[in-house]
């Protein structure tokens, strides 16, 4: 029986978005020991220098920040070991395929309990260079300020 219902979001890697331009994004579960998902429950981690790499035909995460549960003992797990992620061998292809071209890479976006397990989202992208961030920039701004003149004239406010 199901002890949590629903989403409980961890950790968002929101600079993900503003550095890579995101394609796909999978939904993955994530082998974890004891006092790591202890300390999740408490709220604790970092998807920042995180990323996720195949070997040997399993999924890897890298580089994904889970602090020590503080009142764990000997038993404790290291903050920023290697994990290993779960997907079903269909969308493993899939990953591997897309990943072999160059400039490809795959970094987590959020870690979330669903339903009382862990499960992590992870974005197949490319690195954005300078310029392309710039113009998204740009970009949001221009539809923040026609998203904020249509409000005003909707509500009847008049022009300065």
């Amino acid at each position: 029986m199901v002890k949590e219902l629903g989403k409980k979001l961890i950790a968002q890697n929101k600079k993900a978005r503003h550095d890579f331009a995101i394609d796909d994004v999978y939904e993955c579960g994530i082998v974890l020991m004891g006092t790591e998902v202890k300390s999740l429950r408490a709220g604790r981690a970092s998807l920042i220098d995180g990323f996720a790499m195949i070997e040997n035909g399993e999924l890897w995460l890298h580089g994904v920040h889970i602090p020590e549960y503080t009142q764990g003992t000997w038993t404790n797990h290291t903050p920023r070991r290697k994990r290993k992620l779960l997907v079903h061998k269909i969308e493993l292809r899939k990953i591997a395929a897309r990943t072999k071209d160059s400039g490809i890479t795959m970094v987590p976006l959020q870690l979330y309990f669903k339903d009382g397990k862990a499960k992590i989202e992870i974005a197949i992208a490319k690195g954005k260079k300078a310029h392309d961030k710039r113009n998204t920039l740009m970009e949001q701004q221009a539809t923040r300020e026609v998203n904020r003149e249509l409000s005003r004239r909707q509500s009847g406010k008049d022009s300065y």
